[in-house]
């Protein structure tokens, strides 16, 4: 679930659909979530364009949109606004080249933009504001990787929702490791931790940041998820 306060005021943009009507093309894509209708995102996500997505700093960040100008034919948009989050990146040349840069463009998952437009719209203009987003549970943490290059995946986070930066500590080793973006909000580090208790701290572009103690206990595996406290 997602709910949205203000942030600023509306901006201009255009969308466009994909993923099919169940949304399932929307699955995985930039940003590294494996199931974003499994993972706390459900089918109101979007693909970005460069500008928006940033190099992936956007996913996970809620955004508004109001559909205001259907530009082919006698078609109009629906009126409301819906909430959405970025999921995945629209490369250069998709759509037409509606994601090429500078352009400020959604491609939106076809459930979510057919509550601003009729399918046969194709393409709209719409005003759009990042918002803040509200998720049910906690900060999700996903562990992948080998001894020597540990992977983690932060996901489901309220708040801002967009994730700038992640630092992990083990139980044995003692000092904070900052981890390095490796794409999307998947983090990595080379610090060897199997064996020891893991403890995270994650901060959003809003500044704030949570930090959970001894969340992993030392005998975790790859491939498990474990769930923190949340961004309110």
């Amino acid at each position: 679930m997602t709910t949205a306060t203000s942030s600023v005021q509306g901006l201009p943009a255009t969308a466009t659909f994909y993923g099919g009507r169940n949304a399932v093309g929307t699955n995985s894509g930039a940003c590294g979530y494996a199931n974003v209708l499994a993972m706390g995102y459900g089918k109101m996500n979007t693909a970005l364009s460069g500008p928006l997505f940033d190099g992936g700093r956007a996913c996970g960040a809620c955004f508004e949109i109001r559909c205001v100008w259907a530009p082919y034919g006698n078609i109009r948009c629906f009126p409301g606004k819906i909430i959405v989050t970025g999921t995945n990146f629209c490369p250069r040349g998709s759509k037409g080249g509606w994601c090429d840069p500078p352009r400020q463009h959604f491609d939106l998952s076809q459930p979510a933009f057919l509550q601003i437009a009729p399918y046969r719209a194709g393409i709209v203009h719409v005003d759009y504001r990042r918002v803040q987003c509200r998720r049910a549970g906690g900060v999700k943490f996903r562990i992948y990787g080998h001894i020597y290059f540990m992977q983690v995946l932060v996901y489901n986070v309220a708040g801002w929702g967009d994730v700038v930066a992640v630092a992990i500590k083990g139980s044995a080793y003692g000092g904070w490791v900052r981890m390095d973006r490796s794409w999307g909000q998947l983090w990595s580090t080379g610090f060897m931790l199997e064996r020891q208790a893991l403890s995270f701290a994650v901060t959003t572009s809003d500044g704030q940041t949570i930090v959970n103690y001894n969340l992993v206990g030392s005998h975790w595996r790859y491939g498990q998820t474990f769930e923190g406290k949340q961004f309110r």
